[in-house]
């Protein structure tokens, strides 16, 4: 039992997603969004100490050592898995805990558009969330996950760091790979994924140009690859992928996602009128647009592609909260405060649509 026990467990009663620990300060909750006091008395730096003693195994404590901070997993019994980071701050030691899930939540749970179903009927190709930290990314993909687990015979792999849901084995095959836990190395594991025999692959984000091109050959070769990167918007995801890559590297890698990207996922969470977090959603399909701009170059005409593209399932950011504003799920001050386009918005409110995305696109086709 751990000396944080009864702190774990009033999280999971509140259903916080976090927990924070500062020396000399309360520890705090994260209850839908909000932070919000946990504790009447201060931690010292010397508890705090005690308590990544008992959280991080031989080799977390040897990395944290070498670098004054560690990301991994703990599993407290009887509470559930948590994700673990400890580092310093002004030579004080910190942590921030993150609870893992264990209910994988559906798309329909989530509240996210019906379109993102269609993503788990997918035989191959790149699927990438992307979005701010905390802003549901690793939720969406468990749901994506969960629904092919539910429906389909497949050899999942996911290469994490660390896990954040835990998968249990429904008509598919799913192995859960933790960095540091499961293997030394994020790359290492890339590298030996494909002798795995996976169908898919989730990888955990794309964090340099070599995870990048070992995502393009595995869907290249039949494979559907799930994976995450921290963008603002879809448009702005594409770029951030191609600005990975050397210069000499970026037409093949962008001929390459033209062939293979299936989806964009981008996500803002938003309170709602009940002060609970729902999802703002920027679609991008791989349609025949959006492949001629790829292949053009012409990655300025992306947000344009989206906005005309609702025929196919694609929506805006700004479109996405248009539509919770006029269903009532959040208040049209919130939605201006998370818009894209303020103006744009508003002027959408009042009736008024312009035509500019499509005189944009206009000469394109």
């Amino acid at each position: 039992m751990s000396t944080i026990r009864d702190l774990l467990e009033r999280a999971v009663q509140l259903r916080a997603s976090d927990v924070h620990i500062k020396a000399q300060q309360k520890a705090f909750f994260r209850v839908n969004g909000l932070l919000q006091p946990a504790t009447k008395n201060p931690f010292s730096a010397e508890i705090i100490r005690t308590i990544v003693t008992e959280l991080a195994s031989p080799h977390i404590a040897t990395r944290l050592a070498e670098s004054h901070e560690a990301d991994f997993s703990y599993q407290e019994p009887g509470v559930g898995r948590v994700r673990v980071n400890v580092f310093f701050g002004q030579g004080e030691p910190a942590i921030a805990l993150r609870l893992v899930q264990t209910h994988i939540p559906t798309i329909e749970e989530l509240n996210l558009p019906e379109t993102l179903n269609t993503l788990i009927d997918l035989p191959r190709g790149i699927v990438i969330l992307s979005g701010t930290t905390s802003s549901g990314k690793s939720s969406t993909l468990a749901a994506l996950i969960g629904g092919i687990n539910r429906k389909f015979e497949r050899r999942i792999i996911t290469i994490e760091d660390p896990i954040e849901y835990v998968f249990a084995d429904d008509h598919s095959i799913i192995t859960q790979r933790e960095v540091g836990l499961d293997t030394r190395t994020f790359g290492g594991a890339l590298q030996q994924v494909l002798r795995q025999d996976p169908d898919i692959i989730l990888i955990g984000e794309i964090r340099d140009a070599e995870t990048l091109r070992i995502a393009l050959l595995a869907s290249e070769t039949g494979h559907l690859i799930f994976t995450t990167l921290h963008a603002s918007t879809a448009a702005v995801a594409i770029v951030r992928l191609l600005d990975e890559l050397p210069v000499s590297e970026r037409d093949k890698i962008r001929l390459a996602l033209a062939d293979n990207l299936q989806a964009v996922i981008c996500q803002r969470l938003l309170p709602d009128v009940d002060g609970q977090l729902m999802p703002a959603a920027e679609i991008l399909l791989n349609t025949p647009m959006v492949k001629s701009i790829l292949l053009r170059n012409q990655m300025d005409l992306l947000s344009a592609a989206i906005e005309t593209g609702g025929e196919d399932g694609m929506q805006t950011f700004d479109q996405s909260i248009y539509r919770l504003i006029k269903d009532g799920q959040i208040t049209e001050e919130t939605g201006m405060r998370y818009a894209t386009n303020k103006d744009m918005l508003h002027m959408n409110l009042q009736g008024i649509f312009l035509d500019d995305a499509k005189r944009i696109l206009s000469a394109l086709r």
